[in-house]
């Protein structure tokens, strides 16, 4: 009687944690599309900014997000995937092993200006490639890669081994039963760890405030090499060092709103992805 009173307690608790979190969040997002969606209009979103960021548009911003996205998860997805395989279909089951994961699972948790520190020493100063596109989009690369390959993991892991040893005993190689038995069913699994990176690198800002942005950069990047305005460093610097924070105000919920569209549909591309991947793969069972 008195384990199912405190159980039921326990839910309740969970339950109640949960709903505040949702709420908060809620009422976050409400409060930026309340205070944002005024701001917005065709020439905000394909406009230049001017009077030092506090008038004019924000596409030189949007531009330079949506290539460090789409770098960061073209290099961070192909090595993320590649690493997860090995470590769960080639690598001799150990300590070594289990120290890589160890490393890579502390790595997730490391803060993202300690990423912003390596970037800055690595990619700017070491390989010469100055502040610029390759430079931020690595740098945001290294900083999601850990998480895209612990869920990548996961999602090996729970294809069943049947499927492997199935392919191997009627002749496969270990690479073509991981290619058309196992790595198929694990995508939709993989996704996810490309969502949760999506998420993270269009939202930080102290990784491309060392190695890309620029607050005030009117002009749109003819290279990789070249140092670009983000939507992230460009809200901080509205909200936090303007000298006059009420004026750019509307400014900065318009940015905020953008880049919250920005991040949703670089999440819904995935997710359908993953749909897509969980339809075909169930229909051929």
């Amino acid at each position: 009687m008195k384990s199912n009173r405190a159980e039921t307690l326990f839910n309740w608790a969970m339950r109640l944690v949960t709903y505040s979190i949702t709420a908060v969040i809620a009422y976050i997002i409400f409060d930026i599309i309340r205070n944002g969606i005024g701001v917005i209009s065709w020439e905000f979103l394909s406009g230049f900014p001017s009077n030092g960021g506090a008038e004019g548009g924000i596409f030189p911003a949007i531009v330079g997000t949506v290539a460090l996205v789409t770098g960061a998860i073209i290099v961070a997805l192909p090595l993320g995937i590649a690493s997860a395989i090995y470590l769960t279909e080639y690598g001799k089951q150990g300590k070594f092993i289990e120290t890589v994961r160890l490393a890579i699972v502390t790595l997730a948790g490391v803060p993202s200006i300690v990423f912003g520190l390596f970037g800055l020493g690595l990619f700017v100063l070491y390989f010469d490639f100055g502040a610029s596109i390759i430079a931020g989009s690595l740098t945001l690369a290294l900083m999601i890669l850990p998480t895209i390959i612990v869920t990548s993991e996961e999602a090996l892991r729970a294809v069943p081994r049947s499927y492997r040893e199935g392919s191997l005993a009627l002749g496969c190689t270990q690479w073509t039963a991981i290619r058309t038995n196992v790595l198929p069913y694990a995508l939709p699994g993989m996704m996810t760890g490309a969502i949760l990176g999506i998420g993270r690198a269009a939202g930080e800002t102290a990784p491309i405030l060392l190695t890309v942005a620029a607050f005030f950069l009117p002009t749109l990047p003819n290279s990789i090499f070249d140092q670009v305005m983000a939507l992230p460093y460009h809200l901080y610097v509205l909200a936090t060092q303007h000298p006059d924070i009420e004026l750019v105000r509307p400014m900065q919920y318009g940015t905020a709103l953008v880049l919250l569209v920005i991040v949703l549909v670089f999440n819904l591309g995935a997710i359908i992805l993953r749909s897509r991947f969980q339809k075909k793969f169930k229909s051929l069972h």
